[in-house]
């Protein structure tokens, strides 16, 4: 009996938070290694699937990662990365391209609908207009070249308003066309905040391959729970928000300054994490807020 007492006090916990979200926009960025752990992306799929049963607006937009390493080696296509961008040229994108269109989100697509939860892929390059990156070597000044690698300049959310008012979720790929019809590869995290943005969503998930932003990257205990966006710079100049780390966090910034409530990132290895820090007290992340 008292399994089932606790059971009821898990729920009776969520309800409030499910009551707050109903009818809200959560943006989920969904990457890392748990892509090519088969249990975890259908953990994961499975909360979503909960996030839109009980009336949220949950909005995916994925990488490719490993996927895409191995087709390139595959096709003979030797990957280099550039301050961990892929370089993309001619050869590289159209294989970006067929395993993002034609192998992860469709995949992703099918488990969605494994757990009864309705979902259509997105093809990015069919709402993120985008120009070519561009940037400079801080120590010799000279110009950085990463291929057909596009930073977004603009969203077309029709799409993706149309299938939310439906109650389907739109899982998105990270690609996008210049107004010339060039295509590019973008990095997702980017394309994750440019959509939260462009939908002014309740809140932007990153799921990572660690616990959060820790303060010490070899204690899992030193987690950072909750972080004012005053804060920020500080954790920088320290270098405790560095590496891998500092992409997403300027992204989460980014996202809360242009005005999402809450921005988090969490760890996808964790079972149930984006239940955990959506629907309960305590979360299991770092949440960003102004």
């Amino acid at each position: 009996m008292n399994a089932f007492i606790e059971k009821a006090a898990v729920l009776t916990e969520a309800l409030p938070f499910i009551q707050q979200f109903r009818g809200e926009t959560v943006v989920v960025k969904f990457g890392g290694s748990i892509m090519e752990n088969e249990a975890g992306v259908r953990n994961i799929l499975e909360d979503i699937a909960f996030m839109e049963c009980v009336g949220m607006h949950p909005v995916v937009v994925h990488g490719g990662g490993k996927a895409i390493s191995k087709a390139l080696r595959e096709a003979g296509i030797f990957s280099e990365f550039v301050r961990g961008l892929r370089v993309t040229n001619g050869d590289s994108i159209q294989v970006v391209e067929r395993v993002l269109n034609q192998q992860v989100n469709p995949g992703m697509v099918d488990i969605l609908r494994v757990f009864d939860g309705k979902a259509r892929g997105i093809h990015g390059e069919d709402i993120f207009r985008a120009e070519r990156m561009r940037g400079r070597d801080e120590r010799t000044g000279e110009a950085l070249d990463w291929g057909f690698v596009g930073q977004i300049k603009s969203v077309d959310v029709e799409p993706i308003e149309a299938y939310m008012k439906a109650d389907i979720v739109p899982v998105i790929t990270p690609l996008a066309r210049d107004e010339a019809g060039q295509l590019y590869n973008v990095n997702a995290d980017d394309a994750a905040t440019a959509v939260a943005c462009a939908l002014q969503a309740r809140k932007l998930v990153f799921l990572s391959d660690v616990p959060g932003l820790l303060h010490d990257p070899a204690d899992a205990d030193s987690l950072i729970s909750s972080l004012h966006l005053s804060e920020v710079e500080e954790l920088i100049d320290r270098g405790v928000i560095a590496g891998g780390m500092l992409p997403k966090i300027k992204g989460m910034v980014h996202a809360v300054e242009t005005g999402i409530r809450k921005a988090h990132i969490i760890d996808s290895a964790l079972p149930h994490s984006l239940l955990l820090e959506l629907f309960t007290s305590e979360g299991v992340g770092t949440e960003i807020l102004k």
